[in-house]
């Protein structure tokens, strides 16, 4: 059975959600305060997993603002209590098969059949609609029962009235009939869809698991004080976790205080100990080198309040590289999140629990990497086996290659001060045209990310400095391909990161990415030495993958202008600006085209006032390459293939 669609009303900051779609993977986002919580904790109270936390309390979520008026109105008799949610579930094949084995093949009436239910303030779940076919559903019945003769259109109807079957039967199909008397007699009273509800499809409904921070292990528990909060059902959100690591060890906590075989008990840690180890490195790679220990003392004098007694049972996470181990409880809010969640989740997934997950606010206190390490884990482990619905305002959080997961929240009264009151309070909206800036920032910051990841890096990234140099290669390169030369290889990406001044920084920052090949081609001054040595000096890339123009053109300066011949360059110059420039006029000192250009125009300007830019040069090269080809020295290109050539060997 399948989680399809949601509206909640009534509840906190709530009026009226929107109906909304749930898919295998839902992401609300919004901004802090939005209501997203909100939405999570009205549908967690439909089915939640522990049945006490089921319950809506008027006092403490309906409203607050109409609170009073619907009170009195309740009491008073002059309406009902209020719905919070409505559900809509879609029936998997086996929840028809299981329908069908019990009422007939022509019992639902839909190809795609679907149950609706709601709950509210009354906290009882109720059926809203289930199409069924009631005739077959009867008919099916009693010709399984031998009764078929029976068939009538008003069948149920004398059966309600008359309160027996067997009145209506022959005296030999007595005993069918009062076999089959009680569910017909349900049937009338109920509803035929009532039935069906509550003896087949109630029982496969998946049950609501909520997880935040207040489900978060503390690293340790005083064992017999956590026997009485299970005997005596007072358990704290983080001895859910706790007892979930127990039970995946295979253990009961009465084995833990006295087990009857040391070795036995060592065992069965150090399998659930390997077990959630695998798990969380799998999608931890902030630190590789962990592995979790449990640990079962005896209580000592001077152990913290309430642990000072009986027997202890500590987490421990053991740095395998430094071969040191600290308390769980020490490490950060974010590791702590996640192991919690794993042994929770690992424990229902053991006992093949039927269940949407509701996470609010996963991954809140983990590094941006270690949330996309959480959303990979989503996909491959969670999503082919159970529904999610997940709420976030980080932009690390959404998945920008599937928005169609994505729903966005909204209160447009903390941003509006006056709005229609049908627009008031929390909103799920999917038209992003109708969401506020502040709504979309996460969207806009994963979707921006994406770009930077996939349009602009790939993985192999060529670095180089502006917009030019990519015109320039890109051109050199598709030309010696036209003549049957190497060009460069298309694995490359190029990067233009928009001045010399960028490179250092971008390398460092995309370099991090281990699964990144990079490489820059630079231009090279005297001046730039030091921090294009801290390129591989500091070991941000090898040292053959730092490549300058200087390497190509024999001077101890260059840029890429100095892959062409001077005169070359001039007649790019004349092109763009219509300025003709002979090279004998320019000054001979520096070495570099660009430099001497500069100090000759400082003298003579440009015509019509124009502004030298060495950009617009480029795109003249680009666009006019068909005309400019033939005009290329050899010079020119070999310098170009080698460095292709030298690019293409570390591919």
């Amino acid at each position: 059975m399948k989680l399809t669609q949601v509206q909640i009303n009534n509840f906190q900051s709530i009026q009226d959600s929107n109906v909304f779609q749930i898919g295998d993977v839902t992401c609300l986002v919004g901004k802090n305060e939005a209501g997203k919580t909100a939405l999570l904790k009205a549908l967690y109270r439909l089915n939640p997993i522990i049945d006490t936390e089921g319950d809506f309390d008027p006092v403490e979520d309906y409203p607050r603002g109409q609170f009073t008026d619907y009170e009195e109105e309740v009491e008073a008799g002059r309406r009902s209590h209020a719905n919070v949610v409505q559900a809509t579930y879609r029936l998997d094949t086996a929840d028809i098969e299981a329908v069908a084995d019990a009422f007939g093949s022509d019992c639902l009436e839909d190809t795609q059949p679907i149950v609706t239910l709601h709950k509210g303030y009354a906290n009882k779940r109720t059926l809203c609609d289930l199409r069924v076919n009631s005739k077959a559903t009867v008919q099916h019945l009693l010709g399984a029962a031998g009764l078929s003769n029976l068939c009538e259109e008003n069948l149920l109807e004398r059966v309600a009235a008359e309160g027996t079957l067997v009145n209506l039967v022959t005296p030999e199909q007595a005993e069918a009939a009062q076999e089959l008397e009680p569910t017909l007699l349900r049937l009338a009273e109920h509803g035929v869809p009532y039935v069906v509800y509550n003896d087949i499809l109630a029982p496969r409904l998946p049950k609501f698991l909520y997880f935040n921070e207040y489900y978060q292990l503390k690293g340790q528990e005083n064992i017999e004080a956590l026997q009485h909060r299970v005997a005596t059902q007072t358990l704290e959100g983080p001895d859910y976790p706790l007892l979930g690591l127990i039970e995946l060890a295979g253990l009961k906590l009465e084995e833990l205080i006295a087990p009857k075989r040391t070795e036995t008990l060592l065992a069965r840690l150090e399998a659930a100990e390997s077990r959630l180890t695998r798990k969380v490195l799998t999608y931890w790679s902030q630190n590789r080198h962990l592995r979790m220990r449990f640990d079962i003392r005896p209580a000592q004098a001077e152990d913290p309040p309430g642990m000072n007694t009986g027997t202890n049972i500590l987490g421990r996470l053991q740095n395998m590289k430094h071969m040191v181990s600290t308390p769980l409880g020490s490490r950060s809010r974010g590791f702590i999140w996640f192991f919690s969640f794993l042994a929770r989740y690992s424990q229902l997934q053991r006992k093949g629990e039927n269940i949407i997950l509701l996470l609010d606010e996963p991954g809140l206190s983990l590094h941006g990497k270690a949330q996309e390490d959480f959303l990979k884990y989503f996909d491959k482990e969670i999503a082919p086996h159970h529904q999610l619905v997940y709420t976030t305002h980080s932009l690390f959080m959404v998945d920008p290659l599937r928005f169609d997961r994505v729903r966005i929240v909204q209160d447009l009264g903390q941003e509006c001060d006056d709005i229609p009151e049908e627009q008031e309070g929390t909103k799920v909206i999917t038209e992003v045209l109708d969401a506020t800036p502040d709504s979309l920032f996460p969207l806009q910051g994963a979707l921006g990310y994406e770009i930077y990841q996939s349009l602009f890096i790939g993985p192999n990234s060529l670095v180089v400095e502006g917009v030019s140099d990519l015109l320039y290669i890109q051109t050199m390169s598709a030309l010696l391909q036209e003549r049957g030369r190497a060009g460069l290889d298309s694995a490359w990406t190029i990067t233009p990161v928009g001045g010399a001044g960028n490179v250092t920084t971008f390398v460092a920052l995309i370099g991090a990415q281990t699964n990144l090949k990079v490489a820059v081609l630079i231009d090279y001054q005297t001046k730039d030495q030091q921090s294009i040595e801290n390129l591989y000096k500091r070991k941000l890339l090898h040292k053959t993958h730092v490549l300058t123009y200087a390497d190509f053109v024999a001077k101890d300066e260059a840029d890429i202008e100095d892959m062409f011949k001077p005169s070359f360059y001039l007649q790019l110059i004349k092109g763009e600006f219509g300025a003709s420039i002979s090279v004998n006029r320019l000054p001979k000192r520096p070495i570099r085209i660009l430099k001497r250009l500069e100090q000759y125009l400082e003298a003579n300007p440009l015509p019509d006032g124009a502004y030298f830019n060495h950009y617009r040069p480029a795109r003249y090269f680009n666009e006019n390459i068909s005309s400019l080809a033939d005009q290329l020295s050899k010079e020119t290109m070999d310098r170009f293939q080698q460095a292709f050539d030298q690019l293409n060997q570390l591919l």
